[in-house]
């Protein structure tokens, strides 16, 4: 996997680079993790993405910290962050597929456990879905702290919202109001948005009164 010519990305990135590194050290890697951060990082900075970049790689990262006491592995839940949107094309359905494809290439390469890799392939395919199975603790942390998001201030979800929408800026605007009101609908039908009490108590009402929010914009302009 590592790409030994990329460049970290910007300097901002440098405090990322300095987690990954402990955190593969933490999990006994073989190798020099640096040039796996590197080429992580310079994934995360493609000129495709507008949501699902480092900011968001960052901040899914900061919300596995919080909720790390849930966890059975934290470790292991924080490498799954690292690679969940690795592999992102928004013209493309198979990213969190391709995703876990690179984390077993990549981990593999770095000489960590075959049944830790296992297990974060494992969560990275979880984000299809993010439909934990009861008790499976890891799943639940990871999955919160991807929809995490969801709980932000209008303002920032507002934000978060933009930045989907020019994700998918190749789509016309019928398209997309039909199948993101679509996908909105899905998520407030489910019956728990985060699995974890701590985001429970603090995500989740503002999470569905943002959902409700976005969802009568998009009917309203239908």
């Amino acid at each position: 996997m590592p790409n030994t010519s990329a460049a970290a990305g910007p300097p901002a990135a440098a405090d990322l680079l300095a987690d990954w590194t402990a955190l593969l050290h933490r999990c006994g890697t073989g190798t020099d993790p640096e040039p796996y951060g590197r080429e992580l990082l310079r994934r995360w900075a493609e000129p495709q993405r507008r949501y699902h970049a480092t900011d968001h790689l960052r901040a899914v990262l900061g919300h596995v910290d919080t909720l790390a006491g849930h966890a059975d592995a934290p470790d292991t839940v924080r490498l799954a962050a690292w690679f969940h949107d690795a592999v992102y094309r928004p013209d493309r359905s198979e990213n969190e597929e391709r995703s876990a494809a690179l984390t077993v290439r990549a981990l593999t390469e770095a000489a960590l456990p075959a049944a830790r890799v296992a297990e974060v392939a494992r969560l990275v395919r979880l984000t299809t879905t993010h439909r934990p199975a009861p008790g499976d603790r890891d799943g639940e942390v990871l999955c919160d702290a991807d929809l995490a998001v969801l709980g932000g201030t209008p303002e920032a979800y507002a934000a978060y919202a933009a930045a989907v929408r020019a994700e998918y800026a190749f789509v016309p605007e019928p398209d997309f109001r039909a199948g993101r009101a679509a996908v909105l609908r899905r998520l407030l039908a489910l019956p728990a948005l985060y699995r974890t009490p701590a985001a429970r108590e603090r995500f989740d009402a503002p999470a569905r009164a943002n959902l409700a929010a976005e969802l009568g914009l998009l009917e309203g302009s239908e």
